[in-house]
């Protein structure tokens, strides 16, 4: 196959990264997963798609909604668990999720199996008016992407 050139791009060339924002403790929930951006390096800023990676026992965020920003997710490869406020669901390749801004359902993603786990992740962008809510950990992000404690003092 020839080599692509933009704007056409081979997700298979855009390397994860596992850093993360979270603050300790809740930095380990995640460890095991990586995220390749993909929006990017194609240069586009309304919305943003990744291809995360989670290994067995990785999250793909604590628990978590967005005041101001649609998710969807698609499971590419391997078994995943769906978690959320109604409970659990078991997605395979193909299966897909979606989470309505402003919609108080704290959900995220688990590989509870022994294998990969890959995801296809694209979210709307809203950092200067996005709040995110962490119902199980004193956490929270407030307008502009900046973590916080629930009562909003630094962390």
């Amino acid at each position: 196959m020839t080599s692509l050139r933009l704007p056409a791009l081979d997700p298979g060339t855009i390397e994860g990264v596992s850093r993360t924002g979270y603050p300790e403790p809740y930095r380990r929930h995640v460890a095991g997963r990586k995220k390749g951006a993909l929006t990017e390096r194609l240069g586009l800023t309304d919305f943003a798609v990744n291809i995360t990676e989670l290994a067995p026992g990785a999250w793909s965020a604590l628990r978590h909604w967005h005041s101001a920003e649609d998710e969807f997710v698609m499971i590419l490869e391997g078994t995943a668990t769906l978690i959320s406020d109604g409970g659990e669901q078991t997605l395979g390749p193909g299966m897909v999720a979606g989470f309505p801004k402003g919609r108080a359902d704290a959900h995220h993603i688990v590989n509870k199996s022994d294998k990969p786990v890959r995801i296809l992740e694209v979210g709307s962008r809203r950092p200067d008016d996005d709040a995110v809510v962490y119902p199980e950990a004193d956490l929270a992000v407030a307008p502009g992407k900046k973590f916080v404690r629930k009562d909003g003092r630094p962390i």
